[in-house]
């Protein structure tokens, strides 16, 4: 069944090729795509050999092609799967790292006996200005006027203390200042 040219090997199969290839493609796009590339791969062998009887053929060469794009589209999803797996496994972990995660672990044993060590090392008045400012959270004007001193000293003292604390925290500086 030698036909002459492509547009009648088209008009002859094009329909039924489309239906065939959509039944299991189910994208209108892709199956035309899959039947016009049938369609030409057909066509070539025909212009090569006389070909008997064309539709086995085209079945064969539609079914491959059907079969190619079913395949690649299953790697292709398991892929995606794959990462969307990983991508769920990593969030679960950020998840669950953030819901453990208690603020007060910062301020561990170790960071809190060197902010005492600190503390001791320091000039007693520097010492009483800090421990009224950052552990009794008295404004500077309270602990000015409790300790006998100018707002500017009691600023004076927080500066030095805060200081000699960067220095012997720098380790913990960025968590510290977060809190």
């Amino acid at each position: 069944m030698a036909k002459t040219n492509f547009n009648t090997v088209y008009n002859d199969f094009y329909k039924r090729s489309f239906y065939f290839v959509k039944s299991y493609i189910h994208d209108d796009v892709i199956a035309e795509d899959i039947v016009s590339e049938s369609l030409i791969k057909l066509w070539e062998q025909i212009k090569v050999k006389e070909i008997g009887n064309i539709k086995p053929l085209l079945f064969t060469i539609l079914r491959n092609a059907t079969l190619d794009h079913l395949k690649h589209q299953t790697v292709r999803m398991n892929a995606i799967s794959e990462i969307q797996r990983k991508l769920n496994s990593e969030l679960k972990l950020r998840i669950s790292i953030l819901e453990s995660y208690d603020p007060s672990d910062i301020f561990s044993s170790e960071i809190q006996e060197i902010f005492q060590q600190t503390l001791r090392q320091l000039p007693p008045k520097t010492r009483r200005v800090i421990e009224l400012s950052r552990l009794k959270f008295k404004s500077n004007k309270e602990i000015a006027e409790q300790l006998g001193i100018s707002v500017k000293g009691v600023d004076y003292h927080i500066g030095v203390a805060l200081k000699e604390l960067r220095k012997q925290l720098k380790d913990y500086l960025p968590l510290v200042f977060f809190f």
